[in-house]
């Protein structure tokens, strides 16, 4: 069962990223503050839910969050960057974005840049633990998803629409096969 909160205090955020592990296309990031009472049946580390799922709870937390927030970094900023500094670009942007300035964040994960004036605490695993941290993963899965279709269509033959940039067989046979495209990143090992 996830947990409400850690500190106690209402404007809690949970943040998480989506598409670190990927060949191509940016890394995104989600804020979510939730209402200490949301609770939906299938709320869960979005990598443990089915994409239906996944869209379902989305609605439902896009509806009733507090303040939610999706950005992203893009491939160009993964390589100036390193794909850990860009994560955490995403993560402040997406804090940055919120309408409501949360009390303290929850970050997935062992690491985090400090944001100015607000206290963090990082949790490994804690999309399975947290419930705001759970709907900042699926708010950065689905929008990355979603993004990652939009690549598809204007970069054709990497099948992004279905690997969405991660490093399957038939994503790196399509490499070989066509080069890499202005989405890929150039600074990870793309063969």
């Amino acid at each position: 069962m996830l947990l409400a909160t850690h500190t106690g205090h209402p404007l809690e955020a949970g943040l998480d990223e989506a598409g670190r592990g990927c060949l191509a296309g940016p890394v995104f990031a989600a804020a979510v503050i939730l209402p200490p009472d949301f609770a939906p049946a299938f709320l869960n580390d979005s990598k443990l839910m089915t994409a239906r799922r996944r869209e379902s709870v989305r609605a439902e937390i896009c509806r009733e969050a507090v303040a939610w927030a999706v950005a992203e970094a893009s491939p160009d900023e993964i390589f100036s960057l390193n794909i850990a500094n860009a994560s955490y670009l995403a993560m402040h942007r997406a804090v940055a974005a919120l309408a409501q300035v949360p009390a303290h964040l929850l970050v997935d994960g062992n690491r985090f840049r400090a944001y100015a004036g607000i206290e963090h605490t990082c949790f490994i695993k804690g999309d399975s633990r947290y419930r705001s941290i759970a709907a900042a993963s699926v708010l950065a899965k689905t929008f990355r998803d979603d993004r990652m279709r939009e690549l598809a269509r204007q970069f054709p033959g990497y099948g992004w629409e279905q690997n969405a940039g991660y490093p399957t067989a038939a994503h790196r046979a399509a490499i070989r096969a066509l080069g890499p495209c202005a989405q890929h990143r150039l600074g990870f090992r793309l063969l």
